[in-house]
């Protein structure tokens, strides 16, 4: 069972070490690179940080960057060796639950690449909604994605159990 607590200044040291991802997933490395997300956040104190935990080992970290006064976007990074083994359900969960019960958000959004088709599934199955599209600039190249967001009522929809 993961765990969240507040993401410390060794939890950043350790993400920086991570290994690239592997091919499958190599586009979404430069997150976690110099002048990726992870560093854009760093510098806004209304981003909430979580290091997620399965038992004393740091596996990923999620965030809830506040984008109003009771919304905030959500991104998640799982350490290169840990994905792909059915944790991210429970950790996107866990920091959903953070974000309405805790920080009393009304509105949770992410954007999602359209060619990341496991994340997308992921999400909808958490209780995500379509909410259109968008295009970025990553890294000099355009990339389409999906925006979706939940709600605490669409959260307690898709609760297990």
């Amino acid at each position: 069972m993961v765990q969240l607590r507040k993401l410390n200044d060794a939890d950043r040291a350790a993400i920086r070490a991570w290994p690239p991802y592997p091919a499958d997933m190599a586009q979404m490395d430069y997150a976690l690179r110099e002048k990726g997300w992870f560093f854009e956040f760093d510098s806004r104190s209304d981003v909430f940080y979580y290091a997620v935990l399965d038992g004393e080992k740091l596996i990923g970290f999620t965030l809830l960057a506040k984008t109003g006064p009771a919304e905030a976007e959500f991104r998640i990074a799982i350490h290169p060796d840990h994905t792909g083994l059915g944790l991210g359900k429970s950790i996107i969960r866990e920091t959903l639950r953070n974000g309405f019960e805790t920080l009393r958000l009304t509105q949770i959004s992410l954007i999602v690449r359209k060619n990341n088709l496991r994340g997308i599934r992921l999400y909808r199955k958490v209780g995500f909604q379509d909410r259109g599209d968008c295009q970025k600039m990553i890294q000099g190249a355009p990339v389409d994605f999906w925006l979706m967001a939940i709600t605490p009522a669409d959260h307690e929809r898709n609760k297990p159990g």
